[in-house]
């Protein structure tokens, strides 16, 4: 059994990272000034290299230690890893320059430092994927178990019940249901759920008997809100970490945050990533680039394509469409015009179908392929879409949806994209627009600029092709 040791574990983190970087160091060495793949540059030699490689993985350790890189990432996802490494990594870069220019080390080289860096970055990122993965299955079979106690056998409860066994990879098992309310609960437990082992007033004796409880999950209506104080504090006082699930949890995104005003801590219910200025900036910069690239690399396919629209049917090659984007704001999108020319009226309130009769042939091959969206890379260079995001909708929509659809105005919080979350699972055309807002809304509260890679490279695996894309 490895459970209990999470901080051991944490600490066999830092070792390892430590001589993670040291390796890196060698390789980095061998390969800039020893396999002749590189071109060659004198060098103070592998002591002074190698000692400020040492002050490097120093540098790195204290890092992760002040931005929580080594804490117990049960619950963390990948890319919170990811993220934090990147972190810890380019502060120790400059903390390290900053000494090299103090200690007048100016002949130490360049190009050694950046292979050094990315080098290090790679290996410890794919330690932590191969770790991450294989303690996943470890605990999947059993292993390093943590073990939780539910105060409240009602709906609350017996949900977050479900959800532990739905991710047995994280290593969380439930040990029983503590519930003033047995009777009431009892026939409902026998069938699907852990046994009630006694009333929330038995808290106490439960924990001195049960030394294997490592968290009391706090499942209680609001009605039973003065209760909580004593819970906490028999729960500290056994050395048990005590959650609290919000009776209101519904109202809340899949991550709340929370913030601090005069001195009282308030739930941010709707915590957008991309509202933070840095944030913003990646996502930006990382469209322009990318856009550019994008119409470079297509610009040939373009041509072609708006040689074939001239060629099989009278009108504009270009088809221009108001649709809702950031803060409800409209604008212009562009795409490659896959119909016949019709009035405003139509394009704007008419939802398109399969066969339906208003697109050309040489349009329905543009549709099918997604090649009619090739314009919207100059969207995304004039700042009214982001290569991913919520697709964006015709206001005529949006005024039924916004009426229909719980929570669908929430997209319009960031710039809708070319494709998004949900267009890289599939739903595209005619599918469910619940199911779209619902994968909608985990990417906005879910963003990172590592997902936003995930969904294009998602996008490009899954093709391009789309029964649904009419």
């Amino acid at each position: 059994m490895v459970r209990g040791k999470e901080k051991f574990l944490t600490q066999s983190y830092a070792i390892a990272d430590f001589i993670i970087i040291q390796l890196s160091f060698v390789v980095a060495w061998f390969l800039k000034f020893e396999s002749g793949l590189l071109n060659y540059e004198p060098h103070l030699g592998f002591m002074v290299y190698g000692f400020w490689a040492g002050v490097y993985g120093m540098f790195a350790i204290a890092t992760g230690y002040l931005v929580s890189f080594y804490i117990p990432k049960r619950r963390k996802r990948f890319a919170f890893e990811v993220g934090k490494a990147i972190q810890v990594h380019v502060v120790s870069l400059l903390f390290l320059l900053s000494f090299l220019f103090l200690y007048k080390e100016v002949h130490i080289s360049r190009s050694f430092l950046a292979l050094f860096f990315g080098i290090n970055v790679i290996a410890i990122l794919s330690f932590r994927l191969v770790l991450k993965t294989g303690l996943k299955k470890y605990r999947k079979k059993g292993f390093n178990k943590q073990f939780l106690l539910i105060l409240g056998a009602g709906a609350l409860g017996r949900k977050f019940h479900d959800n532990v066994k739905v991710y047995p990879e994280l290593g969380f098992e439930v040990v029983g249901f503590l519930d003033d309310y047995l009777e009431e609960h009892l026939n409902e437990h026998q069938q699907r759920y852990k046994p009630i082992i006694g009333k929330v007033d038995e808290l106490a004796s439960i924990l001195e008997k049960q030394k294997m409880i490592d968290e009391v999950i706090i499942a209680l209506p609001l009605s039973a809100h003065e209760k909580y104080r004593k819970i906490i504090v028999i729960c500290e006082k056994a050395g048990v970490k005590a959650l609290i699930i919000p009776d209101f949890y519904d109202y809340l995104p899949a991550e709340p945050s929370f913030d601090n005003f005069a001195g009282m801590p308030l739930i941010n219910v709707r915590d957008i990533p991309l509202d933070e200025v840095s944030n913003r900036f990646w996502k930006r910069a990382f469209d322009i680039v990318f856009s550019v690239v994008a119409i470079t690399i297509t610009l040939p396919i373009m041509i072609l394509i708006a040689i074939g629209i001239k060629l099989t049917s009278p009108g504009p090659i270009l088809f221009k469409q108001e649709r809702v984007g950031l803060n409800r704001r409209t604008f212009q999108m562009y795409k490659f015009r896959s119909m016949h020319v019709s009035t405003n009226s139509v394009s704007d309130t008419v939802w398109t179908t399969e066969n339906d009769p208003r697109r050309t042939k040489f349009g329905s091959f543009l549709r099918r392929t997604s090649l009619d969206e090739l314009p919207q890379f100059f969207n995304v260079l004039f700042g009214d879409m982001s290569v991913v995001g919520p697709r964006p909708e015709r206001p005529f929509f949006v005024e039924q949806f916004k009426e229909d659809i719980p929570k669908y105005m929430i997209k319009h919080q960031v710039r809708p994209g070319i494709t998004g979350w949900a267009q890289a699972n599939g739903l595209r055309g005619d599918t469910s627009i619940e199911d779209r807002i619902y994968h909608d809304i985990f990417y906005i509260e879910n963003w990172t600029l590592l997902f936003d890679i995930k969904i294009i490279l998602k996008t490009i695996v899954n093709g391009f092709v789309n029964k649904n894309a009419y």
